[in-house]
């Protein structure tokens, strides 16, 4: 079996405090590694360490003032976090101040030898309330012998050309942090539930608990079934997720019934997509290589793929 442990943290940041909040972050992150030893991977909401603060109270400034480079000090201190824990740390999203200028909303994931493997820009800001500048492309990674994970953030769940492009790319579950103080909250679990579906991907999204968020954080399956939801408080969601269930869907189907990929490797290049300017393109079939050593997978920081 190819599983993966993972502990989704709905909790909340210390409002416009960042040094409170990376303590909080940290204690939080050694409390999950002391109470759940199988757990492999640990995913915070949007913008945790970013320290925003609840929609009413979000000051126009603080964007800027929070903004850091990434690689960075910030992403330095979580890597060393992942080294002493042996994690991997989805630590949400930060407000990444770019070599162009623009600050980007980026989630980062960090592996067990603390080796920034990831960084993803948020492709679709919730405009006009965010400020933000939308990245241009979508970003996996692969969790050396168990599969191949996609990020999206919050309202990138919205655009079914998230989740279709990630599961194209090979994911076969998708990180979603999550910022949501709003009632649309049903409508983006129902998002999570069509994306996991329709693409026969896990989604864990996990939002902020209250009163940063309205909580709500979902565990979904490839099949589209929610496995756990939170309620509106501090909770952490830890599941076992079997990504050999994803291959098992995709070839017998949803229910033993609905086999959508398949059935767009068929005859998807024959489909004129007009909004895209082409058609749809076989997708390539994702490689489950044993773990290598750590010392084999370390990266020059200059050569960390910034999406």
């Amino acid at each position: 079996m190819r599983t993966l442990a993972v502990a989704a943290v709905q909790t909340t940041p210390v409002p416009h405090d960042l040094d409170a909040t990376w303590k909080r972050y940290a204690d939080q992150v050694r409390a999950v590694r002391a109470a759940f030893p199988h757990v492999q991977l640990v995913l915070a909401p949007e913008l945790m360490l970013a320290a925003e603060a609840p929609l009413l109270e979000a000051r126009p400034d603080w964007m800027a003032e929070a903004a850091v480079t990434v690689p960075g000090p910030l992403t330095d201190r979580i890597c060393a976090l992942a080294r002493e824990t042996g994690l991997w740390l989805v630590p949400g999203s930060l407000y990444e101040r770019a070599g162009d200028g623009l600050v980007y909303n980026t989630a980062i994931a960090v592996s067990p030898e603390g080796e920034l493997v990831a960084a993803y820009r948020k492709v679709f800001p919730w405009q006009p309330y965010e400020a933000t500048a939308p990245g241009t492309e979508f970003t996996v990674f692969d969790l050396p012998g168990i599969g191949r994970a996609g990020l999206a953030i919050c309202y990138d769940g919205s655009f079914p050309e998230t989740a279709r492009q990630l599961a194209w790319l090979g994911a076969e579950v998708i990180l979603q942090p999550t910022l949501t103080t709003t009632r649309d909250r049903e409508m983006e679990l129902v998002c999570a539930r069509a994306n996991a579906w329709t693409n026969q991907v896990y989604v864990v999204n996990l939002n902020a608990a209250a009163p940063a968020g309205v909580g709500a954080s979902a565990v979904v399956d490839p099949e589209g079934l929610v496995r756990q939801q939170a309620g509106s408080g501090e909770e952490v969601l830890v599941d076992v997720l079997d990504l050999d269930a994803v291959t098992r869907v995709r070839t017998y189907g949803s229910a033993g019934l609905n086999r959508p990929w398949d059935q767009l490797a068929r005859y998807g290049e024959r489909i004129d997509l007009p909004a895209y300017g082409g058609s749809f393109r076989p997708r390539p079939e994702p490689r489950h290589e044993p773990r290598p050593r750590p010392e084999s997978r370390r990266r020059p920081r200059s050569e960390v793929p910034i999406a």
